[in-house]
């Protein structure tokens, strides 16, 4: 399955607040691409208007060639999981008669892969969804945003309820089906740590603005630590952008952004010792460059 997300000048009001500010990106590479930010950056908004909940402001945001907002055509290539999960305490009907409705609603729902998620997830097709935990429920509501196996599938911040075990092992279960049936997956997340293994592509925003877009390999490659004598690692580290620094008696570690290409060859001939920054520490300095904390 293929899909193309264009987002060109991309700008959304709530009244008088820029919830995005002529945000510019394309998606059209299968994969699983991480979208990130802080609290109010904007990522929710972009996810509402990409699956069409949303009419943009200025600007336009398109699926393989055509405007989303109100074309069925669009939305019916497009799932969207948000927080809530779609499924709150006011659903009385049963995970059975939810995964009926997929079913009827979902062009590409694949019926026997939702049936391993209920037993993997451990999940009763005969609960009612009013009955279940938040954790349950966001169990529920990450296997309908897998089974449905839509073109572009977003997950936004769906998991949360999810106890880490769980989390890890939708994780797991995301890769597995897309390494199966490879199409455009775009994830929101704050668990940024556990997640971005899975990252082909990252998109940071901040303040409704697009601050970066690229691949999570040359964005780890921007971010280097750097580990050995106190003394040999300032002088390795000088003019550098020190991100953090931890010392241990005379041992010491610093973590370095935007390096010069020559500095882990430079550290590791002076007997140091090298390796890549996390994405989460990267982005975590990237938006706190402006005062936020």
């Amino acid at each position: 399955m293929t899909a193309s997300l264009t987002v060109d000048r991309l700008t959304y009001r709530y009244s008088d607040v820029i919830a995005l500010n002529e945000i510019s990106l394309r998606l059209d590479t299968p994969g699983i691409h991480g979208l990130l930010g802080r609290n109010g950056s904007g990522k929710t908004t972009l996810m509402s208007l990409a699956s069409g909940l949303r009419r943009p402001t200025a600007g336009q945001i398109r699926l393989n060639g055509q405007p989303i907002f109100e074309n069925y055509a669009a939305t019916t290539e497009i799932c969207i999981i948000r927080e809530s999960g779609d499924t709150t305490a006011e659903w009385s009907e049963s995970i059975e008669d939810g995964l009926a409705f997929a079913r009827d609603m979902r062009p590409y729902w694949d019926e026997a892969y939702a049936r391993k998620l209920l037993d993997r997830f451990e999940l009763s097709p005969r609960r009612s969804v009013a009955q279940l935990s938040r954790g349950q429920r966001a169990k529920f509501a990450c296997l309908l945003g897998l089974a449905a196996r839509a073109p572009l599938t977003m997950f936004d911040e769906s998991y949360l309820g999810m106890d880490a075990p769980t989390r890890y092992d939708f994780y797991d279960a995301l890769l597995e089906d897309y390494m199966a049936h490879p199409r455009l997956v775009l994830v929101s997340s704050h668990h940024i740590e556990e997640i971005a293994r899975l990252f082909e592509e990252v998109i940071i925003i901040d303040d409704g603005k697009l601050l970066l877009h690229e691949s999570a390999e040359a964005l780890r490659g921007r971010g280097m630590t750097v580990t050995g004598p106190a003394t040999t690692v300032d002088s390795v580290a000088a003019g550098s952008t020190i991100l953090s620094e931890r010392s241990l008696g005379s041992t010491k570690s610093v973590a370095i952004y935007d390096a010069p290409a020559t500095l882990a060859e430079q550290a590791r001939a002076a007997g140091l010792e090298t390796s890549l920054l996390p994405i989460q520490d990267i982005f975590v300095h990237l938006t706190a460059k402006r005062g936020k904390h």
